[in-house]
């Protein structure tokens, strides 16, 4: 199935997506292992998904390479530089790959929970290899030091976080892909955060409500010609 061509509505759905992306990172990051603060959730990839079961896993990809850029270079240049940029393209670049792929085979309920949950795993096992080559190429850390790490920490913090990026996806995607009122779509997506993060504490919670108005209040609407 061939993916949809560049409408101008479609440029405009994965710029809003984009934008929303970068503001969820700005405001929504935490260490779920307190051992490796470095490793920081965001539900940055959340929108990203959401734009792969929209159009398609190579627009997914491009979305991923688009964020990756913005988020790089502005608000996670501090915590990670080039090697964040990178690692953040190959994870997220793979889990839409084969996410998107999947889904777009036959969109249904049952593919789209099989489609996330095997992009959950694809990238928890391709940032094995990846942590091993670029984490010690960029920070000089030893490589047993890296290996050490893969089983206790490195792998289960792929798995949550991607896990908990899908779980947000698939609630929220379904009432998303239709043409809703903006209101509505806020309203799915801040109710769909606080089932996924209320285990976290109402501040968590908070933290992503508020990013997602953000979000919308940084998207804009530009009047394109008819395509």
């Amino acid at each position: 199935m061939k993916e949809s061509k560049f409408t101008a509505r479609k440029v405009a759905t994965l710029g809003m997506l984009a934008a929303i992306s970068t503001v969820l990172v700005l405001f929504v990051h935490f260490p779920i292992f307190p051992t490796a603060t470095f490793l920081e959730y965001d539900p940055a990839d959340i929108p990203i998904l959401i734009g792969t079961f929209l159009f398609g896993p190579w627009s997914g990809l491009l979305l991923t390479f688009v964020v990756c850029l913005i988020q790089g270079f502005t608000v996670s240049f501090a915590m990670g530089g080039m090697s964040g940029i990178l690692m953040h393209l190959v994870a997220t670049g793979a889990m839409v790959l084969v996410a998107g792929s999947i889904y777009q085979h036959g969109k249904s309920l049952k593919r789209a929970i099989v489609a996330l949950i095997a992009g959950a795993l694809t990238m928890t096992v391709v940032m094995i290899p990846c942590n091993l080559i670029i984490t010690p190429a960029f920070t000089g850390a030893p490589v047993n030091a890296v290996a050490d790490m893969l089983l206790p920490i490195i792998v289960p913090f792929n798995l949550i976080k991607a896990g908990a990026n899908a779980a947000v996806t698939f609630l929220v995607y379904k009432k998303l892909a239709g043409v809703i009122p903006e209101a509505d779509a806020i309203k799915y997506m801040k109710q769909a955060a606080e089932k996924t993060f209320a285990k976290k504490g109402q501040a968590i919670v908070e933290m992503n409500w508020k990013a997602i108005d953000a979000g919308f209040d940084a998207y804009h609407k530009v009047e394109v010609p008819a395509d």
